[in-house]
């Protein structure tokens, strides 16, 4: 079957009897024909087959194609399953939507050649990178393209506008909390470290390696919090959790659970790793908090609505994620310089908080008794 001849504007003009730039108009710029003339035009051009003025064609004319590529440190699944990340998107979203541009979300996936590939072909006038390893060659790839670049949370790489909550302060908040408190012996369960796949109790040396800006900042809140205290930093374990997720946090919790003198009180980076530490210590018969306090980090419905409710910080995710798409439609207008901006945390205490149990009390002391016996 022969292909059908391709329909071109000159050709939509001569049929209709009127210029190229009517026709142009009667797709682009409707306000600037008649109704009667439009109709006119958008009927033959339905007659012929005709779809519109070449999109691609119109932008290379144009320099603009209205997108943003949001290019993430996680896979698509993992972003659409994620309440943080779907927060954040939706404040990204929102603020293009005001200016009818368009978001193309590409993966970081932890293969180079491909994940670059995919730098390389997105047709996008900006950059929003997010939740990125510091090491990761495919922030390189986006830098090499000369477009316009934000940054969500990390990496934090010089010259680039970095929007972030208060991380550290968030963090110490939480630690000095605990510490009030009365808890000597507290529990970190961290967000990813080092990009490389490996996870469990971190040592000094992988916490000094600390590729992850947001992993960094948390764990220099939380020191800071515990030296003021008047302790020691080597005796609070870190454990580093595979994911975000609450599977993660749970197994990593469980290391935590199981030690010989284990924590009162666990922080975890995360809403999502606090909840998996909630499950943790349940599946070991403890009560939170009557024997071990939990906090996290985020303030997401579901810590809200745990049992117990999660003590937490709260930390904006939508308003940022509005903040660093504006700033970044800004820097492709041209209409304003763009600094780095960190937004406020503040700390949200409920039930999960508790001063810790004193010499036998609490369901864990209970159950040593019945252990024993009499």
């Amino acid at each position: 079957m022969p292909s059908r001849p391709r329909i071109t504007l000159a050709r939509l003009s001569a049929e209709c009897g009127v210029s190229v730039a009517t026709i142009s108009n009667a797709f682009n710029r409707p306000d600037q024909l008649s109704k009667e003339l439009r109709e006119l035009v958008l009927k033959k051009a339905e007659e012929l087959g005709f779809a519109g003025p070449d999109p691609a064609a119109r932008s290379l004319r144009r320099g603009r194609v209205n997108a943003v590529g949001l290019l993430l440190g996680q896979t698509l699944s993992h972003a659409f399953s994620d309440p943080g990340t779907i927060v954040l998107l939706d404040g990204v979203a929102r603020e293009l939507q005001l200016r009818q541009m368009s978001l193309l979300l590409v993966p970081s996936t932890g293969r180079a050649e491909s994940d670059e590939q995919l730098v390389r072909n997105a047709v996008v006038d900006a950059w929003i990178a997010c939740a990125l390893d510091a090491d990761d060659p495919v922030v390189d790839a986006v830098l090499q393209r000369r477009q316009p670049v934000v940054v969500l949370d990390q990496p934090d790489r010089a010259g680039l506008a970095l929007f972030s909550p208060d991380d550290v302060g968030g963090a110490r908040e939480v630690v000095e909390h605990l510490v009030g408190l009365g808890h000597r012996r507290i529990g970190i369960v961290a967000t990813e470290l080092v990009g490389d796949g490996l996870h469990g109790l971190a040592s000094a040396r992988r916490q000094a390696r600390c590729t992850f800006a947001t992993t960094r900042r948390r764990l220099r809140g939380a020191r800071q919090a515990v030296e003021a205290a008047g302790l020691e930093w080597s005796s609070v374990p870190v454990v580093e959790a595979a994911r975000n997720d609450q599977m993660a946090g749970s197994v990593a919790a469980s290391l935590l659970l199981a030690r010989r003198s284990p924590p009162s009180a666990i922080f975890a980076f995360t809403d999502e790793l606090a909840l998996g530490v909630l499950h943790a210590a349940r599946a070991a018969g403890l009560a939170v908090p009557d024997d071990v306090s939990v906090a996290g980090f985020d303030n997401m419905s579901g810590g809200r609505f745990a049992d117990p409710p999660l003590t937490t910080v709260e930390q904006h995710l939508g308003e940022r994620g509005l903040l660093a798409a504006r700033a970044l439609c800004e820097l492709i207008d041209g209409t304003a310089g763009v600094r780095s901006q960190v937004t406020a945390t503040r700390l949200v205490v409920r039930e999960s908080t508790a001063r810790p149990p004193g010499p036998g009390r609490g369901r864990r002391a209970a159950l040593a008794r019945a252990a024993t016996g009499p």
